[in-house]
């Protein structure tokens, strides 16, 4: 019996760990310009939600009208960034360039094709969202996981995580839920 409660405390430890770390800096290319693009390009946000993402898993898809309401309703003191983690030929900086041109993407849709983002968040879904909080230039994760409870019908979502972590970090309280297990396809790791 203690082991069993040692063992839950550690986990619960180890979900809060991993939901309030410091992400250091990056560097990826902009599939939008082909410019470089890091956390240092958002100096005055309050805080930036980085939403790993695909050309081609259908959860994407579900997930592209509530994002660009994300999008939409945050822009100006929560930026959104897509990352493309994955290495299938059909997921290359080209393929997402291409993308970007049929769909008229205009935040920044980054390739990580080394996964060095991937792994520094630990990714392990498309869509996968995380939100960081801008603390004096250094970005700390307060919430990571699901976009909200129902991929497939957003007229049936009861709970919208990502848009009620924005709320609580915005109001300079901790999210309700700080992980959330993700729903997507999975990244597989190179």
């Amino acid at each position: 019996m203690k082991k069993i409660i040692f063992i839950g405390l550690l986990m619960t430890g180890t979900i809060s760990a991993n939901a309030q770390r410091i992400l250091d800096d990056f560097n990826l290319t902009n599939a939008v310009d082909g410019k470089q693009t890091s956390l240092s390009s958002f100096p005055t946000c309050s805080g930036l939600v980085i939403i790993f993402t695909s050309n081609s898993c259908p959860y994407d898809e579900y997930y592209k009208a509530r994002i660009g309401k994300i999008i939409q309703t945050h822009q100006n003191n929560v930026p959104v960034i897509l990352v493309n983690s994955l290495v299938d030929g059909n997921e290359t900086l080209e393929q997402m360039t291409k993308k970007v041109q049929q769909t008229g993407i205009r935040v920044p849709y980054l390739a990580d094709k080394d996964q060095v983002l991937m792994q520094k968040l630990g990714a392990s879904k498309t869509p996968h969202a995380f939100l960081l909080k801008n603390s004096n230039g250094k970005f700390e994760v307060v919430y990571s996981g699901s976009i909200d409870d129902n991929a497939q019908v957003e007229g049936d979502v009861h709970h919208s995580y990502l848009m009620e972590a924005i709320k609580a970090m915005l109001a300079n309280q901790q999210p309700e839920s700080a992980e959330v297990r993700p729903v997507g396809c999975t990244i597989r790791k190179k």
